[in-house]
């Protein structure tokens, strides 16, 4: 039997709506699952994707998503049900036995990590253990860990607010280096894996910018991009949670997730670098100051 190219994609977030875009240019076929049917839902629908409702830790529902589907990308926002969702999903997909390919939205934290390790934050551990639970199901499962992305709004909405006001970039990430990538770039491999998943099934693909950069190197590839100084201020740790992370509203579980990003990126374990987004695609992952430069009456306003 030919496998469908049906693809499901669970979480239309920043990564999956990209994904998304990239699929239908080349006429993939495309459904994506919500938890609403609302104006997302139909901005969806105009896109080109078929939509269906459903939650990932629902059995029912993931058997009624997955029908007649072929391929599957796996994400979930930052979130105490990440393991339930990838145990539910893992034991669904088994026993329909229909996917040709399964994308594995993991981070790049759990390649350090072991059986033991404590020093990770609970969703980071959530990640390990969902890779644990796909690996044993037998499932054709590729999983991709990014790093730290660029859109994410340390880099974006934190960085413009304190470069318009005094031109700093103020972080608490001491000397420790670092290799963020944009949603862009981790969206082209998803989506260059779901078209022809064959080739990458059992690979893991760690997914980072071209470089690593200590945070007066990235200031200094914002300042290029922005034709404007701008220079980093190291904010003490407890500081930054108690004045900056505390008053974001953030659930729980995301606020020690980003402390423990933090405190990680000071200890310097996001000085890794990976060639893995050309190496699938064929095209570089982009550098921090083209990035910005691509978005400078944001950063500017």
């Amino acid at each position: 039997m030919v496998a469908s190219n049906l693809v499901l994609i669970s979480n239309a977030g920043d990564v999956g709506r990209t994904v998304l875009d990239q699929l239908r240019a080349q006429d993939v076929p495309t459904r994506v699952m919500v938890r609403r049917d609302d104006a997302r839902a139909a901005e969806l629908r105009v896109l080109g994707a078929e939509v269906v409702i459903g939650d990932l830790t629902r059995p029912e529902t993931v058997a009624a998503a997955l029908e007649g589907v072929g391929r599957m990308y796996f994400a979930m926002p930052v979130s105490p049900d990440q393991l339930l969702a990838a145990t539910v999903v893992a034991s669904v997909a088994r026993e329909r036995g229909e996917l040709d390919g399964l994308v594995d939205m993991s981070q790049m934290t759990v390649s350090q990590m072991t059986a033991t390790s404590t020093e990770e934050s609970d969703q980071q551990r959530l990640h390990w253990l969902s890779e644990q639970v796909f690996d044993w199901s037998g499932l054709p499962v590729v999983h991709v860990r990014p790093t730290a992305f660029l859109d994410n709004p340390l880099f974006t909405t934190l960085a413009a607010r304190s470069i318009r006001d005094n031109g700093t970039i103020a972080l608490p990430f001491g000397t420790g280096r670092t290799s963020p990538i944009a949603v862009d770039d981790v969206a082209r491999v998803v989506a260059t894996v779901l078209r022809d998943p064959a080739p990458h099934i059992g690979h893991v693909y760690e997914l980072t910018g071209p470089r690593t950069v200590d945070m007066n190197e990235m200031a200094e590839e914002f300042s290029r991009a922005l034709g404007r100084p701008v220079s980093y201020v190291d904010v003490p740790l407890d500081r930054w949670r108690t004045e900056v992370l505390s008053k974001a509203g953030l659930p729980p579980h995301t606020e020690q997730h980003i402390a423990t990003m933090a405190r990680l990126h000071r200890e310097n374990r996001y000085d890794r670098t990976s060639d893995d987004v050309e190496r699938v695609t064929g095209v570089p992952a982009r550098t921090i100051e083209a990035f910005v430069a691509a978005r400078r009456d944001f950063y500017l306003g």
